[in-house]
């Protein structure tokens, strides 16, 4: 018996090295830098702020779901269960935009000038429990002081949906009995399309009709981004969509999408690549879209293979110092032809 067992762990450990070995270097495209841009959901929605205020001048626009306002835990878990998810005691928009400010003037943050045209979406349901809709709320109010209080960011554009009905996930256009539910893969059937909101938000009109997805669904070492070795704590393989028009050599924006906690490839397999319904806007838009991918992990304690929000990876974790923001450049610049 202790045989089998060896052999089966054997197997398993062949198998999983097999994946990663298979998983390619992401592709060259003609990327256009003024359409590169972030979206998340949940941790991923946080993740996204965060990656927004680290590298603005990288980051064009921002896409919140179900989120809060850049900075909300301050590095402490005990904050981002109370504060940054239940709303107990609510987050002090105030501070974090003083903050962010002064973390901006030292070079932890990008320069806030580099915020002066971009295009900020923020989206959450009435019904989620998880998160709760006044620290979303708050999210928006973090993005609304930034714009009115800071010198030359007046044409940044702030749009806020908060009035739908629908729990703690990202809503999908079919329609079905789970839009009211927090389940896996957090996909609610609510009849309405989430990602082509975002995607309209953040890029305009879409340039065609999006039908279905038409181009390519690839795996990439994520390992092989790793800044100067160090680990980013992210699964050995994420996926990329590739549009036809991109794969033709046409110049292309780039999305990154990121998942919320429980919801990497991991947990819900390529439910959240193939079903969210970015790709086949990506295909209207001419938008390569990144799923990069978390792992889940004891130690440090992230169980639920959820982005850093709150300090796991380290104290510079929401700057331009922490390992997953620069695992995140490194990404963007690996895809650039």
């Amino acid at each position: 018996m202790r045989w089998m067992n060896w052999c089966l762990a054997a197997a398993v450990l062949l198998a999983a090295t097999a994946q990663a070995d298979e998983a390619a270097p992401l592709p060259k495209l003609r990327i256009d830098p003024q359409r590169v841009a972030v979206a998340g959901l949940s941790s991923g929605a946080y993740m996204a702020t965060q990656a927004q205020l680290a590298w603005p001048e990288i980051f064009h626009g921002a896409a919140m779901v179900a989120g809060g306002p850049y900075g909300c835990a301050n590095g402490q878990l005990n904050v981002a269960l109370g504060s940054c998810m239940k709303g107990v005691p609510p987050p002090d928009v105030d501070a974090l935009v003083t903050r962010a400010e002064q973390r901006a003037k030292a070079g932890e943050l990008g320069s806030l000038a580099a915020l002066a045209h971009a295009r900020v979406y923020l989206l959450h349901g009435r019904a989620d429990a998880v998160v709760a809709p006044a620290v979303a709320e708050a999210g928006a109010a973090f993005y609304r002081k930034l714009r009115d209080e800071v010198p030359g960011l007046k044409g940044m554009q702030v749009a806020d949906d908060g009035q739908r009905d629908f729990a703690h996930n990202l809503p999908v256009a079919a329609s079905g009995d789970d839009c009211g539910k927090s389940e896996s893969p957090y996909l609610g059937h609510c009849g309405f399309d989430a990602a082509g909101a975002i995607f309209s938000h953040l890029y305009g009109s879409p340039l065609r009709a999006a039908m279905t997805a038409k181009g390519q669904l690839r795996t990439f070492d994520q390992n092989a981004l790793r800044p100067a070795g160090a680990d980013a704590f992210l699964a050995d393989a994420g996926y990329v969509y590739l549009p036809p028009d991109c794969l033709a050599g046409k110049p292309c924006g780039l999305l990154v999408a990121f998942h919320g906690c429980k919801q990497n490839a991991e947990a819900v397999g390529e439910a959240f690549v193939r079903d969210a319904g970015f790709n086949r806007w990506a295909d209207a838009y001419d938008v390569a879209v990144l799923y990069p991918q978390t792992r889940a992990s004891f130690a440090p304690l992230n169980p639920q293979a959820c982005w850093d929000w709150w300090g796991y990876s380290g104290t510079n974790y929401d700057t331009r110092a922490g390992v997953q923001q620069r695992w995140l450049v490194n990404a963007v610049r690996a895809i650039e032809k």
